[in-house]
Parts: C-alpha cells; sequence; structure tokens
C-alpha cells in the first residue's frame, strides 16, 4: 500500500488490527496502465523531493523510476486544477480516462500476523546546527545523498557532476565526513557508519568522471569494518583522493568558489582550500514521525529515536512488544549489506513465527484483583504495550445488579514489565511470580 498512513494497530500478535489511511491520489490506479502520457503533458512543475531539490518534477508524477505500483500520483498542491479549477490537461490526455480529480481519502482496515518496522532513516538538518558550513545558503554546498543523486544516471544530470550554481563541471570537490555525527555539542554522539564508503565512493567518482580534477577530504577518523571495505578506502587514496585529518572551521563564498578552512590535526597547522563544490556527510538520524508510529504501533525507541530491540546480542531484530520485528536503519544507522542481512533475519522470524500451531507466551505477566480495582484505568494509561483494556463486571449492591468499570490484561500483549503494578493506586494489580505477598515472604524468609 503506497502513498498510505498507519492511524491505528490493535491487537496482539496473530491478531494485530490495522487501520491505514490511504490518501487520495486522484488517480485510478484500476484503471491506469503507467502509460506517462499525463505527466508528459502536465504544464506544472515543482521541486523534486525524489532529487532533493536538484531537478523538478511534473505536479502528476511518479515517485520515482523503480516505483511499484509503477502508477501516478497528483500532488494537490501544485496541481492547477485542483487549486483553481484551471488547466486538467491530465484528464484530457488520459487514454485510460484514470484522472479523477474527486477521489477522497480512505480508511482500510486489514488483520496481520506480525509486523516489520522498515521505516528507513532522514538526514541530519546540517543547516540549523552548522551555520559556519553557510546556513544553506550557498548552492554548491551539498549533502552526499544530494550528490549521490546527481552522479546517478537517472538524476536530474543524468549522471554528470555539475556545480548546481552555474551547470559546470568542478575542479575541486571537498568532501567533509561527520557532519552530525559524533558531535555532542551539535549533533548526534554516535557514528552515522555508512559516511566513510560512500564518501570514499564519491571522491572515486569525481576522480573517474572528471579529468584534471582533485578530491580532498576532512575526516576525523577513517572507518571501514565491512568486507573489503579498506581495500576500496586505499584505492581512492591510490587514485588521487586527500584525505586531511581535521575539522572544518567555515565555509564562505568568495567569487565564484567557496573558500574552506579548516585544520590539518596531524601536520598540526591551519588549512585553506578553494573549492568549486562541496560535499557534506550528514548524520543519518529517524525518520520523520518516528515517534508516533512506534506510539502507533506499541513499543519504544533509544534516546536518539531509533527503534528499540528486545535485546542487542539475543534477540536483535524483536522488539518487546511480540509479533513486532526490526529491519534496517529504522533500528540505527546501517548500510546496504547489513540492512539486507537483517530484512532477511526479520523476514525469517516471521515465517517461524507464523508456521507454529501455538505460541509461547511470557508467564510472568500481571494479574488483576478485580474486586480491589476502581476502575481508574491509570494503569493503562502508563502501560507501554497497549496491554490493559477497559472491562466490566457485574455486583449486587441494594438489592440491584450494577456494571462496575475494571481494568482487563491482554495476556498475548503483556511483557511483564511491571509499570502498571507501580501505577496502580489501590494495590490490585501484581506481577505474576512477583506480587506482594510473595515479596513480603521472601523478606520474612531472609530475616529468620
Amino acid at each position: 500500500m503506497t502513498f498510505a498512513e498507519v492511524l491505528k494497530v490493535d491487537g496482539y500478535v496473530g491478531n494485530f488490527e490495522i487501520t491505514v489511511k490511504q490518501k487520495a491520489r486522484y488517480v485510478d490506479h484500476e484503471k491506469c496502465t503507467g502509460c506517462g502520457t499525463c505527466w508528459e503533458k502536465c504544464p506544472s512543475r515543482t521541486s523534486s523531493e525524489y532529487n532533493l531539490g536538484l531537478g523538478d518534477r511534473k505536479s502528476i508524477y511518479v515517485s520515482f523510476p523503480q516505483a511499484v505500483p509503477n502508477k501516478p500520483v497528483i500532488d494537490r498542491d501544485s496541481c492547477r486544477y485542483l487549486n483553481g479549477g484551471k488547466c486538467g490537461v491530465c484528464s484530457k490526455v488520459c487514454p485510460a480516462g484514470a484522472i479523477d480529480y474527486q477521489q477522497e481519502d480512505q480508511l482500510v482496515k486489514f488483520s496481520a500476523g506480525a509486523i516489520i518496522m522498515a521505516t528507513g532513516y532522514d538526514l541530519f538538518p546540517w543547516e540549523e546546527a552548522y551555520g559556519e558550513y553557510g546556513y544553506g545558503r550557498y548552492p554548491d554546498v551539498i549533502t552526499g545523498l544530494q550528490f549521490e543523486r546527481m552522479s546517478n544516471a537517472s538524476g536530474p544530470t543524468g549522471g554528470r557532476i555539475l556545480r548546481p550554481s552555474d551547470g559546470r563541471e568542478p575542479q575541486n570537490v571537498v568532501f567533509i565526513k561527520c557532519v552530525g555525527s559524533r558531535d555532542d555539542t551539535k549533533g548526534k554522539s554516535y557514528c552515522s557508519r555508512t559516511c566513510c564508503m560512500y564518501t570514499a565512493k564519491h571522491a572515486h567518482q569525481v576522480l573517474e568522471k572528471i579529468p584534471g580534477s582533485r578530491a580532498f577530504v576532512f575526516y576525523m577518523d577513517v572507518r571501514t569494518p565491512g568486507k573489503a571495505y579498506e581495500e576500496f578506502y586505499q584505492r581512492s587514496v591510490r587514485e588521487g583522493a586527500q584525505y586531511i585529518r581535521g575539522r572544518v572551521a567555515k565555509i564562505y563564498q568568495s567569487g565564484d568558489k567557496l573558500m574552506v578552512k579548516g585544520a590539518d590535526t596531524l601536520l598540526g597547522m591551519p588549512v585553506e582550500l578553494e573549492a568549486d563544490l562541496v560535499v557534506l556527510a550528514t548524520a543519518m538520524t529517524p525518520s520523520r514521525g518516528y515517534g508516533e508510529i512506534a506510539r502507533v504501533v506499541g513499543f519504544s525507541t533509544d534516546k536518539d529515536g531509533f527503534f528499540q530491540e528486545a535485546h542487542p546480542k539475543l534477540r536483535p531484530m524483536e522488539t518487546n512488544t511480540a509479533g513486532v520485528f526490526l529491519a534496517g536503519a529504522c533500528q540505527g544507522p546501517r548500510d546496504i549489506p547489513d540492512t539486507v542481512a537483517q530484512a532477511s533475519g526479520a523476514a525469517m522470524k516471521v515465517c517461524a513465527l507464523l508456521s507454529k500451531e501455538r505460541l509461547e507466551t511470557e508467564p510472568m505477566i500481571s494479574s488483576v484483583n478485580r474486586s480491589l480495582c476502581s476502575g481508574c484505568l491509570e494503569c493503562a494509561r502508563v502501560c507501554p504495550y497497549k496491554a490493559i483494556e477497559e472491562d466490566s463486571v457485574s455486583e449486587r449492591a441494594g438489592g440491584k445488579t450494577i456494571r462496575r468499570r475494571v481494568a482487563s490484561v491482554n495476556t498475548g500483549l503483556c511483557q511483564g514489565c511491571g509499570c502498571c503494578t507501580v501505577a496502580c493506586r489501590p494495590g490490585a494489580i501484581n506481577l505474576l511470580g512477583f506480587t506482594n505477598e510473595q515479596l513480603l515472604a521472601e523478606v520474612d524468609a531472609l530475616c529468620l
């Protein structure tokens, strides 16, 4: 399901009930054949998100070349017809009659046995934190992901490395690593893992595609932990990439050039370089909306916002919510080989889970003493796994039968964390194996 948003997840392992908002595409994908006539004729253009602002796209567009399904959607914000009732060219030229300007958002509900979180990553907003690099004012200061789109054959420049400001080939390209990574003061404390290798690749591409060019790489440390990674890094050095150990202090414009001021800590002296293009290796951060989607599905995140695994060594692909698994950079910075390996592992975990006729559950879970429960449901508000639900019991009072609200524990969801036992004011919830009576009996036994 593409162009959609998860709104609600209910249930538990094997019985998840998921509510998804299918956003209006204004194109009937049942009729559409993906011929491309509509976006070829569309007169309206806007900035391309896929090319990170380096190129334009039409108002009716396919998100990226390998999109599945390879069928277009209409961008409501830039469409002339949807914003003013004028144009309508795509509807006139569509041979299948698939354009539907009256389409609305729809809610879709379905059941699932397991969930894999694969929400990816975003880039650190360097413009806000690193003003010394130009606050995003200089068009020739770009990120590694923008360079990746530029050097791609299907990118906005057809694979040519060009300066965004004037479209000329750069001769001096400066790469700056760890922009937002390993920086406790303005960025993130962790290493983004992928930057060293893709910077080496980008330096290699500059030297290979632009005759007579020079590539300079400012770095803190070069980390090459993967198979054949060190060899590739050494290859870029042999090809002519100049690695300078030190931080960049400032970037400023001088004519049509960028001046890069930094320091070489190995030589113990300042460095100033004239650059035609500066490429920043920015930190990987959790994708937008990570906190909300974690809350909706029902698991936790770590201090940096990445999804938290159940155990870093023994259960690296599972969360503390049974039936919810992790794959890729949503759990932390990862390159492609690591992501593929984890995705394969998560898929096998789901296959193993759904192949069983019966499931083992956590024995040390919460239990409600309904005679003591006051029905305040404070326990439900603090439960991180959404395992506590509202229920009711019948009682006789004054010769009448009345219904009283109480808490109920879903044994399929409860992981025995104990948050509810602390929050329960009347002491109606106990953790099996750790009830108040058992704990007091242990203290009494120790004191004898």
